[in-house]
């Protein structure tokens, strides 16, 4: 099993089931996004370039997507704390995904990754 394998798997419930569902969402979002291992996380790099992350925040104990391009999105389920470029979506594990908010953040976030110069 690999290092990518083995964060998910080795994660407690109900946050494993959280992670696995959020990553084949990510995932569904585009041919171009690709799963890879990066600074101890999962990362999904779109046409190469890094996009998406999965993390674990250490107060709320909450699973998060983090969004590299997020500063330039203007959504306010998105935190940004003292982050420059990067804004996160908390997911609450014990409830039913907002597949449809977060399908909604991904694409502002992909669509902005098409526009040349974009961070």
């Amino acid at each position: 099993m690999n290092a990518l394998d083995t964060y998910y798997l080795t994660q407690p419930e109900p946050t494993q089931s959280c992670l696995l569902a959020l990553r084949d969402l990510i995932l569904a979002q585009s041919e171009h996004l690709t799963p890879a291992w990066k600074w101890n996380t999962p990362f999904f790099d779109y046409k190469g370039r890094y996009l998406f992350y999965l993390w674990i925040d250490k107060a709320l104990k909450l699973p998060y997507i983090g969004i590299t391009n997020g500063a330039n999105i203007d959504h306010p389920a998105l935190t940004q704390g003292k982050r420059t470029q990067m804004k996160l979506l908390l997911i609450e594990p014990t409830q039913d995904l907002p597949v449809d908010l977060i399908r909604d953040i991904l694409q502002r976030a992909i669509t902005l990754r098409d526009i040349p110069d974009s961070l």
